[in-house]
């Protein structure tokens, strides 16, 4: 899908901005070699520079630091430490926000990477009430579902576009249905809805579905256990299409479902404080 949906004419320098943003290449510097032994030579630490990414969530780390926990483009999700960041007067303490777009920078070879700069690029309004809250359940989402050091660009953009369409004000519960099933897709937990997996077919709009976990979408049969769905809506959810009630309705059932079993039934934070505010 397109990175980065524009709403109205008047969010075209907004989307300039952003796209120019997102077009940016990766630039990856030469490793680094130690100065000591053959053997620390052997060790090089690798440089990323100018990263777009995300802030999804930071904690505190010792006196003085941060344990950042990022989305970017190129790398997925990732675990940053960000040195001297809760000082008063360090840059990185004002930089460091979540649903900005950033330039990262980071170095490192383990799973806890060391943050060397951070640059604020704009670009994009911030969430403001209800839609702040569902940011917060995006970045909650992302931090369950992916593993770390797994790129994932198609879910990159779509959390991008998510960000941007609730920061216009577009329906909250169509953008979060669309990026829960580009999300069940990346990390692997979900296939083709619109396809029959029993009868190796496109789901005709008449009948009536499952979508079984283990096994896919395959007719409804009586004592299913499963979310019942016409398969009219699977196919719109396919083709992106949130605009009738039915769909919209039947695309909630079916979502909280799967993430329900792929969390193992935990209660997601932010979804129980968006279904008190919005009944999504």
């Amino acid at each position: 899908m397109a990175v980065l949906e524009v709403m109205s004419p008047a969010t075209d320098a907004v989307a300039e901005d952003l796209a120019d943003y997102l077009q940016d290449p990766l630039r990856v510097s030469a490793p680094v070699k130690k100065r000591s032994t053959a053997a620390s030579s052997a060790t090089r630490e690798r440089k990323i520079l100018q990263q777009p990414g995300f802030v999804l969530h930071a904690r505190p780390y010792k006196e003085t630091s941060l344990i950042v926990d990022v989305l970017t483009r190129d790398f997925g999700r990732i675990a940053l430490v960000a040195k001297g960041a809760k000082r008063p007067h360090s840059q990185l303490r004002s930089v460091l926000q979540t649903f900005q777009p950033l330039n990262l920078s980071w170095m490192g070879k383990a799973e806890l990477k060391t943050l060397t700069s951070a640059d604020w690029v704009g670009g994009m309004l911030p969430l403001e009430k209800s839609a702040l809250v569902c940011g917060f359940y995006l970045n909650e989402l992302i931090i369950k579902f992916l593993l770390k050091d797994e790129p994932h660009p198609a879910l990159f953009d779509q959390y991008v576009a998510t960000i941007n369409q609730l920061a216009h004000g577009e329906s909250a519960p169509v953008v979060l249905r669309q990026f829960e099933l580009v999300l069940l897709r990346q990390s692997g937990l979900l296939g083709d809805i619109h396809l029959c997996t029993e009868q190796r077919a496109v789901v005709q709009p008449e009948l009536h579905y499952v979508l079984d976990p283990q096994a896919g979408t395959r007719p409804a049969r009586p004592g299913d256990h499963f979310p019942v769905l016409n398969g009219a809506c699977l196919l719109a959810m396919a083709d992106g299409d949130y605009s009738l009630p039915e769909t919209q309705f039947q695309s909630k059932m079916l979502m909280r479902f799967l993430l329900s079993h792929h969390l193992h039934g935990a209660v997601l934070s932010t979804r129980q404080l968006l279904i008190d505010l919005q009944n999504l």
